[in-house]
This record gives C-alpha cells, sequence and structure tokens, in this order.
C-alpha cells in the first residue's frame, strides 16, 4: 500500500523569529506564523486527507488543525493524531538557545563552527551526535536515538493504515495523509530518501509543502520516496 504523504512544515513561531533552538520547546506562533499556517490551508483546500498526523506541540497542532479546517468540504478528517513520536530533534541543554551559539559548541572541537560546516565535514548524523557530546547533561538525541523515534513514528502510520484507529478506519491504496513536521524533521528525511539531484542545501520554509510516497510494507530504511521538497 503507497501512500501519499502531504508533509506541511508548522508556521514560524516566537522561537524560529528569535533564531533560537527549538526542538521539544513549545513555542506559539506569531501573527506571521499562523499566516503561513492559512496559506498551507488555502493552497492544500481541494486535497481530501483520510488522515492526519502532527507531533504534540502547539505549533504543529494549530498548523494542522488550520489546514484540516480549510479542508472541511472535501471531506477530509476532522483532527490529526498527536504522538511524540512527530516531534523535531531533542536539542537537551541547547533548547531556546542561540542557533548559531549552539552549532557553534558542538563542532569547534572538531574544527567546524557552524551547522552547515559539519555536515560537509562530517555528515548530518555527526551533526546530531556532536550535539550530544557538547551537551553538559547529554540530553540532546544522538542521531540513533533520533531515527528511532522517527521510525516508530512511520511504523505507527503504517499500522493505523492497515487496521483504522479510533478516529479513521483502514487506509486505501493511494491515500492522502497530511504530516505536520519540523524543519530539521524535513531536511534529514530530504537527505535519507532523497536522490543526489535534490538540492537540501537550504532548509524547508514554515509552511513549504514536501511531498513523500510512503511504503507501508516497506522496512524504514527504504519506506519513503521524495516527490517534491519544499516548495
Amino acid at each position: 500500500m503507497i501512500l501519499h504523504l502531504y508533509m506541511v512544515r508548522h508556521g514560524q513561531t516566537y522561537l524560529n523569529k528569535y533564531h533560537r533552538m527549538q526542538g521539544w520547546s513549545d513555542s506559539p506562533l506569531t501573527e506571521s506564523g499562523v499566516a503561513d499556517a492559512r496559506a498551507a490551508g488555502e493552497r492544500l483546500k481541494g486535497v481530501r486527507f483520510s488522515a492526519a498526523y502532527c507531533s504534540d506541540t502547539t505549533r504543529a497542532e494549530r498548523t494542522a488543525q488550520a489546514i484540516l479546517d480549510a479542508n472541511e468540504r472535501s471531506g477530509s478528517v476532522k483532527r490529526p493524531m498527536r504522538s511524540l513520536f512527530f516531534r523535531e530533534q531533542f536539542y537537551g541543554y541547547f533548547e531556546g538557545q542561540d542557533i548559531d551559539a549552539s552549532w557553534y559548541a558542538a563542532g569547534a572541537p572538531h574544527g567546524a563552527k557552524t551547522y552547515n560546516d559539519i555536515v560537509a565535514k562530517f555528515g548530518a548524523a555527526a551533526a546530531k551526535d556532536f550535539l550530544k557530546q557538547a551537551d553538559p547533561f547529554h540530553d540532546a538525541e544522538s542521531d540513533d536515538e533520533y531515527w528511532a523515534r522517527v521510525a516508530a513514528g512511520y511504523g505507527l502510520i503504517a499500522r493505523q493504515a492497515r487496521e483504522g484507529c479510533g478516529q479513521w478506519g483502514p487506509l486505501r491504496d493511494g491515500d492522502n495523509i497530511l504530516q505536520i513536521s519540523h524543519g530539521n524533521t524535513l531536511l534529514g528525511l530530504a537527505e535519507r530518501f532523497g536522490g543526489p539531484e535534490l538540492d537540501t542545501s537550504v532548509r524547508p520554509r514554515n509552511g513549504s509543502l514536501s511531498i513523500f510516497d510512503f511504503d507501508v510494507d516497506a522496512d524504514f530504511d527504504r519506506c519513503l520516496r521524495v516527490v517534491s521538497y519544499n516548495r
């Protein structure tokens, strides 16, 4: 069974505006963020969503609800399924801190001063691991911890696609699914499942749309295919 995942990055939050690390922190949407959500809803108002998922954060839930409200006439589901599996990367000690200063703290011991510098020299996995190493409490998610949680989220979608849940019944091949995601998560999925021709040098914008095909019967390492990114 192939599902079409319409993955929207949540609207702008105050921590986005202030250029601060925002993983599991629950910062509200700004006025611009509310407009991002409404614009995404207007863009997708003709798409019928058979299921919808988001993280258990205010920014993700409000963005999801704005889109589903705009899609009411299309027969979409009314409410998203919320789960911690769909949260952004957890930054531990660096939650809420300045983005540039945080990635400098992670990369400087390895000769890299920015996030992009870390990725260029060592890869995206190292960026997560370096941040965990720099965290004095080591609470930030490592690359393995992060992807294990993300994989569990897609396992949840696959299981509910086959069996249904309290909010919708079993899904059918070709159904459209709304998923509200986060910047680093969308970037990570694009890097992991996109081909070499996919430009992932720019983070997805708030309110932007990426589309993935999801094979619910495949192992996580090969379950997603990027159809479009950051549009």
